[in-house]
């Protein structure tokens, strides 16, 4: 079984057209485990519940942002492990500095495509085969 076949990703994004066009783009890579939550704190609860892989993140969100959804994963050890892209529309260096500074394994910047992400992913993880 390939990786692709294995790995469960989060997506977190409070517009369901961004949480849609991310679904997409796993669609296309081939990845169909993908579950997905409104703003941070949903996601920490689900993650909490049904642990995943990867979490895509969009940074700005209600409740809890991207970053502060990173911060409280990597402060876990039950989840402090787990792959972690954050999105943004912003190029914005010190946003993705302090991602780095959190743990972030790599940044995706808005609009982007299957390619960008499937690149995004292999930076991560390695093969996906």
């Amino acid at each position: 079984m390939s990786l692709r076949e294995k790995l469960r990703v989060m997506v977190v994004d409070d517009m369901s057209t961004s949480r849609s066009l991310i679904y997409d783009c796993f669609d296309k890579l081939g990845i169909t485990n993908v579950s997905a939550a409104k703003n941070g704190a949903d996601a920490l609860s689900a993650i909490r519940k049904s642990p995943v892989h990867l979490v895509v993140s969009d940074y700005n969100m209600p409740n809890m942002n991207g970053l502060e959804l990173l911060k409280a994963l990597r402060s876990n050890p039950k989840t402090e492990k787990i792959g972690f892209i954050l999105v943004s529309g912003s190029p914005d260096q010190t946003l993705v500095d302090k991602g780095r500074q959190l743990g972030m394994n790599n940044y995706l910047k808005k609009p982007f495509n299957p390619a960008d992400l499937q690149r995004c992913v292999k930076e991560v993880f390695g093969r996906l085969d």
